[in-house]
C-alpha cells in the first residue's frame, strides 16, 4: 500500500511539474542581434514587428499564422523561448517566399489566442518539456 501511495503522489508530482506554462516576454531585437539569428533568417523577406512602418506596399497576400513548439527540457525559458521563435520567423519567411512576397508586417504573438501587439517584444509559452510561438503577420511585397 505505501508503493502505491509513493507512486501516486510521484506522479502528481511529475504531472504538476509538466503542466507549466510559464508566458514570458522577450525582447525581438536582442533575439534579431543574436548569431543565430543572423544563420536562420534571411535577409532578403523583411520582417516588421507590431505597426512598425514597411514602406510603399506594391501588393498584400493577407494574413498567416505559424504555430512552433521546440523541446524545452535543460535550457533556460528565455533559451528555449528565442529558438522557437526564429522556427516561427524562418516560417513565415518561407510562406512570403512560397507565395511570391518579400516581407512580413504587423506580426504580432497570438500564443493561445490572444493577440500581442510589440514592436519591441514577443510572446512564449514555456513549460517544463515544451516552449512554443505563435506569431500572425500579413504577407506583402515591397
Amino acid at each position: 500500500m505505501k508503493k502505491l501511495i509513493l507512486g501516486v503522489s510521484l506522479a502528481l508530482a511529475a504531472s504538476t511539474a509538466t503542466a507549466r506554462d510559464d508566458i514570458g516576454r522577450y525582447s525581438v531585437e536582442e533575439l534579431l542581434s543574436t548569431a543565430k539569428a543572423e544563420q536562420a533568417l534571411d535577409p532578403n523577406i523583411k520582417l516588421f514587428f507590431g505597426k512598425q512602418k514597411a514602406g510603399e506596399v506594391k501588393s498584400t497576400y493577407g494574413e498567416v499564422q505559424t504555430n512552433k513548439k521546440t523541446n524545452a527540457f535543460n535550457k533556460s525559458d528565455k533559451e528555449a523561448c528565442q529558438w522557437v521563435m526564429l522556427s516561427a520567423l524562418k516560417s513565415l519567411q518561407e510562406r512570403a517566399r512560397r507565395e511570391g512576397m518579400n516581407a512580413v508586417m504587423n506580426i504580432s504573438s497570438y500564443y493561445k489566442k490572444r493577440e500581442f501587439v510589440s514592436e519591441t517584444e514577443f510572446e512564449c509559452g514555456a513549460g517544463f518539456v515544451m516552449a512554443g510561438v505563435t506569431l500572425k503577420g500579413d504577407l506583402i511585397k515591397l
